[in-house]
């Protein structure tokens, strides 16, 4: 996922955003920058910004503003937790490239489970299953080299492997698969624009 921050919302014109949200909570530095730097690695072409989705990418039926109230309001009511990030793994059936959760993965299924009612329910292709996406679309060629790297890579990491989710970000995206920063929602807490 590329991501823009607030201030770029508004250079993306209303024609070029699509009927497209996800609820994702980003990872913090200097983690988040070890792994952007790792998908950029895997996949040179990508611009991400680490993160674990709490809603996978949807269309919604209704304005985003009316959903991100049953965002805040559920967010409102959930607690802080920590995640943690494990081992480098690969869906077999899409062939992407992830980092597995060990804790902090219940409570991401449980929120997952809250969120997706209402204005945000959605019928995913595939059952929900927290995790830090790495690469993504490659060729079946390319997944065993990709997949090695990314351990070795994971491997020599030496900064903390878990970070607390207090927030998380409504996001947008656009023509370009540009992720546009719409609100962010504070764990405990009311929204903040």
């Amino acid at each position: 996922m590329s991501s823009e921050s607030n201030g770029a919302q508004r250079r993306v014109p209303a024609e070029e955003r699509l009927n497209i949200f996800a609820l994702v909570i980003y990872l913090p530095e200097p983690l988040g920058r070890f792994l952007d730097g790792l998908r950029c690695e895997l996949v040179p072409q990508d611009k991400p910004h680490a993160h674990v989705s709490v809603l996978p990418p949807r269309p919604l039926a209704v304005g985003w503003t009316v959903a991100s109230e049953q965002v805040r309001s559920l967010m409102e009511s959930w607690s802080p937790f920590e995640i943690e990030l494990t081992s480098i793994e690969v869906f077999p059936v899409t062939n992407v490239i992830y980092l597995e959760l060990g804790a902090g993965a219940t409570e991401l299924r449980q929120l997952h489970s809250a969120m997706n009612s209402r204005a945000l329910e959605f019928h995913e292709p595939f059952v929900y299953h927290p995790h830090v996406t790495l690469a993504q679309e490659l060729t079946s060629a390319d997944v065993k080299a990709a997949h090695d790297l990314a351990r070795r890579r994971w491997q020599s990491y030496t900064g903390k492997r878990s970070f607390r989710a207090d927030r998380a970000v409504f996001v947008q995206n656009s023509l370009h698969n540009v992720w546009l920063d719409l609100a962010e929602f504070h764990l405990g807490a009311v929204a903040v624009r």
